[in-house]
């Protein structure tokens, strides 16, 4: 199965210019759609989900133009957006039991089957009689996977799925997540480059409603191999050198700024090499699309 978006633009009727000319292929397996708020990642996600239309381009799922045979995308399509309600007087078995009413599963049988399967599978079995009011942020969102997986889908889209989970909550969903995706799309969509590191084997950046790179991790690390340079500074300090160096990021360690800088050969200035990883691909592309957005503003 493989999903094919083709020059995909939108903008908003208050001019914002949320998507411009998008050109994706995905395949089976995990996808990391990685890009800062605003970037356009959301816009992308309800596009494909069939929540709004694009002003142009196409999106193919296999043999199904998204565009043209929604419902047919609907039933093989398993969607959970950054913010989703729940029934909070309800327990998840009666509102997965509701929910599979709703997508068709009339045989009560086959019904009770599939809820105690996703029950167990987003490991929710034990809680399984509990007010979803009562649940934390990581079990509602892995609420969330179960009521999206009701459908056996082909593609599953998650919209900043780890936002505001505590580090254990957010290593149970994104290991759930990476079961899914042996037999399936899964489209991950986030600003945390860490969610995407150890589980994509292809991802893409995104900002400013553009696509600025696809591949696989691996690929990318390399081409910066390097090229990655590092220096904890005075606050003073990393001012000057922003002013005169490529740096990519800058954040506190211990409570001193840290620089990394992108340049082909050792800058000067007391900075060491450094290994590269994903964070380091991720500034190198927003940085350079924020420079060309200053230069044209400019």
């Amino acid at each position: 199965m493989k999903l094919t978006i083709t020059n995909l633009s939108k903008t908003y009727a208050n001019g914002v210019h949320a998507l411009k000319q998008i050109n994706l292929t995905i395949n089976s397996g995990m996808f990391g759609l990685l890009g800062p708020n605003g970037a356009g990642k959301s816009s992308l996600m309800r596009t494909i989900a069939t929540l709004q239309e694009p002003d142009s381009g196409s999106i193919q799922l296999g043999e199904i133009n998204a565009l043209s045979q929604k419902d047919a995308i609907r039933k093989t399509l398993g969607y959970l957006p950054q913010e989703f309600g729940v029934y909070p007087k309800i327990s998840a078995e009666d509102l997965l039991n509701h929910l599979a009413v709703l997508k068709g599963i009339d045989n009560s049988k086959e019904r009770k089957s599939l809820v105690t399967s996703l029950l167990h599978k987003t490991n929710l079995f034990n809680d399984r009689k509990k007010h979803l009011s009562g649940y934390s942020g990581g079990m509602k969102q892995r609420f969330g996977i179960a009521q999206a997986l009701l459908s056996n889908p082909t593609l599953i889209i998650v919209d900043e799925p780890t936002a505001g989970l505590d580090p254990a909550e957010r290593n149970r969903f994104l290991n759930l997540l990476g079961e899914l995706s042996e037999d399936t799309i899964v489209i991950l969509s986030t600003h945390i480059v860490e969610d995407v590191k150890e589980l994509c084997t292809d991802m893409a950046i995104i900002n400013k409603g553009q696509v600025l790179m696809q591949g696989h991790p691996l690929q990318a690390l390399a081409e910066i191999n390097g090229k990655i340079w590092r220096k904890r500074v005075d606050k003073g300090e990393a001012e000057a050198l922003t002013a005169q160096l490529n740096v990519i990021s800058n954040k506190l360690v211990a409570g001193k700024p840290t620089l990394h800088v992108l340049a082909d050969h050792n800058p000067g200035f007391g900075f060491t090499q450094v290994e590269p990883d994903l964070e380091d691909v991720y500034f190198s592309y927003i940085s350079k699309t924020n420079e060309e957005l200053l230069t044209a503003n400019s």
